[in-house]
């Protein structure tokens, strides 16, 4: 297949640059993926689309807030992403302006409670640089460190916890699992007391999701490596979900990769952890996810891929194509689907 067959026209307008006041007030189109039935409806009507017996598989990453703006030596403003955690207080990371910032280069973060030290150029591009700070890194980052947004989201986030699901628990990601974005601690109480259980699991996003797709052929394209974990009692949960016949529905693109990566032929799931290069794309056979909680994605993307491999690329398309007539809002912020 081509990477061009997963293109759709997309008004700029419709990109979702700020979230909603209410979380769960955003739309929801739902999409059946045998028929490719389309419903319109709204977040906050999850439940009535759920089961007892199911269970709701959500990826518990928090994000980062990684993007640091600091000061060289000479006085100039520059920019510092962390990427991958390389130890010893030294960070893989991207920075602007990359001219400025050689091997050796001095940064000063806040008010000099964090500096830092370029110490390699890498040969993408990308530098090794070691920060010296005193107490916990984190914690220093949560004071100085800004959520890093998607490319498409021009505005600066006022509450920076609206880029993180009220179930965040493990830091690690470099970019929100989105789907996950428009659940309430109230909605996820009345999932739960109706009968449907909720299993975490962790995924820790990587900025490779927002990498376009090359490849002219979607069998030539290079997959991203992200590091994710099936804990044992989601094992459990997910594996008694199979065997008693209910639905394992996975919220996010990320939670059902990390399913997909640890699932056994019978559709049960190994609690298990490792790196990930999994690429769903038509003419996968999902072997444990039932049903997709997701927002919508960029086209010629590999997640619009996925999304395409469960509910088959003319359903997705053109529900897609109705989204953009019914002025849905798109991506990160965006509204959601449920593809079932």
């Amino acid at each position: 297949m081509k990477t061009s067959d997963f293109y759709y026209d997309l008004p700029p307008e419709l990109i979702a640059q700020t979230p909603l006041e209410r979380r769960d007030g955003s739309r929801l189109l739902t999409l059946d993926k045998n028929t490719g039935a389309i419903g319109h409806h709204h977040f906050y009507d999850l439940p009535s689309f759920l089961r007892p017996g199911d269970c709701l598989v959500m990826n518990n990453s928090r994000v980062l807030p990684a993007r640091l703006i600091g000061r060289r030596e000479s006085g100039g403003v520059c920019e510092v992403l962390l990427l991958i955690d390389r130890g010893e207080k030294t960070w893989e990371c991207l920075v602007k302006p990359g001219k400025k910032l050689r091997e050796g280069a001095k940064v000063t973060f806040g008010e000099g409670e964090l500096t830092a030290e370029v110490t390699k150029v890498l040969p993408d591009g990308n530098r090794l640089v070691r920060f010296d700070y005193e107490g916990i890194f984190l914690e220093t980052l949560e004071r100085l460190g800004k959520m890093p947004l998607p490319p498409y989201i021009k505005e600066e986030l006022e509450d920076q916890e609206r880029y993180q699901t009220v179930y965040s628990k493990v830091t690690g990601s470099a970019a929100a699992p989105t789907a996950g974005l428009h659940f309430t601690p109230e909605l996820l109480a009345q999932i739960e007391a109706m009968g449907v259980r909720l299993a975490y699991v962790t995924l820790h996003v990587g900025l490779g999701t927002f990498r376009p797709v090359k490849a002219e052929n979607i069998e030539q394209h290079d997959m991203h490596s992200e590091y994710c974990l099936i804990p044992p009692e989601t094992a459990e949960i997910i594996n008694e979900t199979k065997r008693s016949g209910g639905r394992v529905i996975c919220v996010g693109t990320t939670s059902c990769r990390t399913v997909e990566s640890f699932a056994n032929e019978d559709g049960t799931v190994r609690a298990e952890g490792g790196w990930t290069q999994i690429f769903i794309y038509p003419g996968y056979r999902f072997k444990t996810l039932d049903a997709l909680v997701t927002n919508f994605h960029l086209p010629e993307s590999t997640l619009i891929m996925l999304v395409s491999a469960l509910a088959g690329r003319e359903h997705v398309l053109h529900a897609y194509e109705e989204a953009v007539r019914e002025r849905y809002r798109f991506f990160s912020f965006g509204d959601a689907m449920l593809i079932s």
